[in-house]
């Protein structure tokens, strides 16, 4: 029996500029039919970001150099913004959840970031508490793997 073209999983690779780090995450839609959002946070904004996530979707990544990925916190600290300190590139977020480690990942870091046509919602979590935003990332962010 055939599948339907909704269950069969888009993925995408992508990584950071100096190729360090590298992403593949697998989607239930077409690029062109997937949301993105963009935070409204001065990181986000500072860096042009687009996020996508699905709760049905998988995220994984690798780095030829961990010791070159950093780890950056800020703000309530339930997420770590996944950057390269080669090249400057920031792929995804990263959050541990009571249902595991979560993952949005930045289409701009993605092979394919030209297919991914929707318009970012903007959004502002201003005023959740730790535990609103981990449930929210638990419940609308990717499962994701890091080979470490």
């Amino acid at each position: 029996m055939m599948k339907s073209q909704s269950s069969i999983p888009h993925k995408h690779a992508g990584g950071c500029h100096c190729g360090n780090i590298r992403v593949v995450i697998e989607l239930p839609n077409a690029p062109s039919e997937t949301a993105l959002r963009a935070c409204g946070c001065s990181f986000c904004r500072t860096h042009g970001v687009r996020v996508v996530s699905d709760s049905s979707g998988a995220f994984k990544m690798w780095a030829q150099d961990w010791s070159s990925v950093t780890r950056y916190r800020f703000g309530t600290g339930t997420a770590d913004f996944m950057l390269c300190t080669r090249c400057g590139t920031y792929v995804a977020a990263v959050a541990q959840t009571s249902s595991g480690l979560k993952a949005v990942a930045n289409v701009n870091s993605l092979n394919d970031r030209a297919l991914f046509t929707a318009e970012p919602a903007i959004m502002n979590f201003d005023g959740e508490t730790v535990e609103q935003r981990l449930a929210r990332h638990a419940a609308t962010w990717m499962p994701a793997i890091l080979h470490e």
